[in-house]
């Protein structure tokens, strides 16, 4: 039976392409790096601001990253200022996730994204009544894959892992989710799409917002 959902963020909620690789590229910009394109950043992003730097430095030309340290602060100025830049909740997320809510399921947000972006854009989006958590990258709290956050939001709710689903768009939502020993959903409309979560051996794969509260109802009842 499922008590809680915990989403991803990026890719999974929101369509939030468009305001990183903005972020991204008006850094590099600042820096005078060369930028990347919106495929490039598609296939960066998942593990944290600072990789995506990381990434995006060494694929023009800065290999040793010499230009990180500026790249990092730049960017954190850059994407608090735009990190609502042309984001919008994808297809039936938002009366899934008030669906959801309506049935006593308990709701949350685990994010790579910086804590403070995350928070912004959830209660943007969503407001700030729907969420019963909101957590983004944290200083002393390990990154996803590793399952510490996850299961200490799952454990704030009372509940046990085998109770949780855990919902994302990637390689690293898929990690975390097996390492959390939860009920894991991939979402085929996010930045990596079906075909790479299935080479990543992802067994639950769904195509719209409503067949995620279709799999909770059904755990519900049994």
């Amino acid at each position: 039976m499922i008590k809680a959902c915990i989403f991803d963020l990026d890719g999974t909620l929101t369509n939030t392409l468009d305001s990183l690789e903005y972020s991204v590229n008006e850094t590099m910009k600042e820096i005078g790096m060369p930028q990347i394109t919106k495929e490039q950043c598609r296939q960066f992003v998942g593990d944290g601001a600072k990789v995506l730097l990381e990434r995006t430095l060494k694929a023009g030309g800065d290999t040793k990253l010499c230009h990180l340290e500026e790249a990092v602060e730049a960017y954190a100025r850059i994407f608090d200022a735009n990190c609502m830049y042309k984001v919008a909740p994808y297809e039936g997320i938002p009366q899934m996730l008030q669906q959801l809510k309506e049935s006593g399921i308990k709701l949350a947000v685990l994010s790579n994204k910086p804590d403070r972006q995350a928070v912004h854009v959830v209660e943007e989006v969503f407001g700030k009544e729907l969420f019963d958590h909101i957590q983004g990258q944290k200083d002393g709290v390990p990154k996803k894959p590793d399952p510490t956050a996850a299961l200490t939001i799952a454990s704030s709710f009372g509940v046990l892992p085998e109770e949780a689903a855990y919902i994302g768009d990637s390689e690293v939502d898929l990690a975390t989710g097996h390492a959390a020993k939860m009920q894991t959903i991939l979402v085929s409309w996010g930045f990596r799409g079906r075909e790479a979560l299935l080479e990543d051996g992802a067994e639950c794969i769904v195509d719209s917002a409503e067949e995620i509260r279709k799999i909770v109802k059904k755990q519900e009842e049994k």
